[in-house]
Parts: structure tokens; C-alpha cells; sequence
């Protein structure tokens, strides 16, 4: 495991794995294809709804990148401290490891005198209601603040997406405002909803610790 430097003699860990119970954070590896392609075709209408789209450009091909030349893109920009690209495993019982389920990815990460990023993230529409996703967002809001050194985490949520406002309801994060046309998602620009929480409304003992009081992981 190598440290990554970033600025002003600030450095975080990349590969790093986090984990709490059941569920696994780490990152994205080749051998993973098989298990993701599978995943992504079993959700292909579940996510399309909110999945990030890339506008066309005249002139360019819209080509998208293999499995392999994307795990070495999350890689390369991880070391490099401009995102935190995890892929989320969880382990269900009867099974030897933790399989592909979903992904938890900080990007962009912004440092110098801001020192925020954005959180997405998607799960398997089968593993859906199980609070799976707001303690793995919970997880790695805690790495970020405790051991990366960051000091607000946003997260951005088309208004239609009601499964994904009761994930930063349950996790107490607070409203900004609504960003028009703010990301491209499914094919156009769209409005969101954005949410953040800072350093000095994390809680004492971290955010999984609270969630779990409330919201208990179910198994």
C-alpha cells in the first residue's frame, strides 16, 4: 500500500479497503469483470434513471471504455488524490467472500483551501432496503474526514430519486438548495438536489456509529 501525496504535505492511503460487518469497500480490481458485468446487466433498468451520462462533443466518437481500461482510469486518478473510487462488496450468508454489488466513488476530490468532494453511488436493486448503502456511505464519509483530512463531503441527488433522498435523510445530512440542469444523467442535463455535511457536523464516534443506533444494518 502506497501513500498518496497530495498538498501541503497532506497524503491518503490508495488501494485501501475499508470494511464494517457484512460489507466491503475497496478498490475496483480486472479479475472483478465477470461479477460486474453481471451486476450491471441485472440493474441495467434500475440505474438507467440516474446513472451519470457524458454529453455528445461534434466530432467524437462516443466509445465507451473497456472493463480493463477503466479499472486502470480509477487507479491511476486514486493514486493521483483526485478521487476515492470504491467498489462495494457485500457478503451474504452462505458465501466464501464478498461479491460486487455496487460502488461508493468520492470524485472529484478538491484540496488546497476547500478540501471537499462528491459522493455517488449505486447498489443491486436485489440487496436494495437493507440499509446497505447508507452505512457504506456512512463508512466512507468517516475515512474521508478521519484519516484523509477532508473537510466537507456533498452529495447531489436527482429529485426524483426518492430512494436515494432517504440515504442522506438517514444519514442527517443537510439541504443546500436545488443545482439546475447540474449533471448529465441519462442522456440530458438535469436538476439536483444537493446535500453536504462538514467537519463540524460530523458526530462524535462517526457517522456508521449513529446510523447504526437508528438504522441497523440487516443482514
Amino acid at each position: 500500500m502506497g501513500k498518496v501525496q497530495i498538498f501541503e504535505g497532506v497524503s491518503a492511503q490508495w488501494p485501501v479497503a475499508l470494511r464494517w460487518q457484512n460489507l466491503v469497500l475497496r478498490p475496483l480490481k480486472r479479475r472483478d469483470g465477470a461479477e460486474w458485468d453481471s451486476v450491471r446487466a441485472a440493474n441495467a433498468q434500475w440505474l438507467q434513471p440516474w446513472d451519470a451520462t457524458h454529453p455528445p462533443v461534434w466530432g467524437e466518437a462516443d466509445r465507451l471504455p473497456t472493463f480493463g481500461h477503466m479499472v486502470r482510469a480509477m487507479n491511476r486518478d486514486a493514486r493521483a488524490g483526485h478521487s476515492f473510487p470504491w467498489v462495494l462488496c457485500v457478503q451474504q450468508p452462505g458465501q466464501h467472500h464478498a461479491r460486487v454489488a455496487g460502488q461508493v466513488v468520492a470524485a472529484p476530490v478538491q484540496w488546497g483551501s476547500v478540501r471537499s468532494t462528491a459522493l455517488g453511488y449505486w447498489v443491486d436493486h436485489r440487496l436494495a432496503g437493507r440499509n446497505i448503502v447508507p452505512t457504506a456511505v456512512a463508512l466512507a464519509i468517516d475515512y474521508l474526514f478521519d484519516r484523509v483530512g477532508l473537510h466537507r463531503v456533498e452529495i447531489n441527488i436527482v429529485p426524483q430519486n426518492i430512494a436515494s433522498h432517504r440515504v442522506v435523510e438517514k444519514l442527517g445530512m443537510r439541504y443546500e438548495g436545488l443545482r439546475k440542469n447540474y449533471l448529465h444523467i441519462n442522456g440530458m442535463w438535469t436538476d439536483h438536489d444537493s446535500f453536504a455535511i462538514s467537519t463540524e457536523e460530523w458526530p462524535l464516534g462517526g457517522l456508521v456509529a449513529q446510523l447504526q443506533a437508528d438504522f441497523p444494518l440487516k443482514q
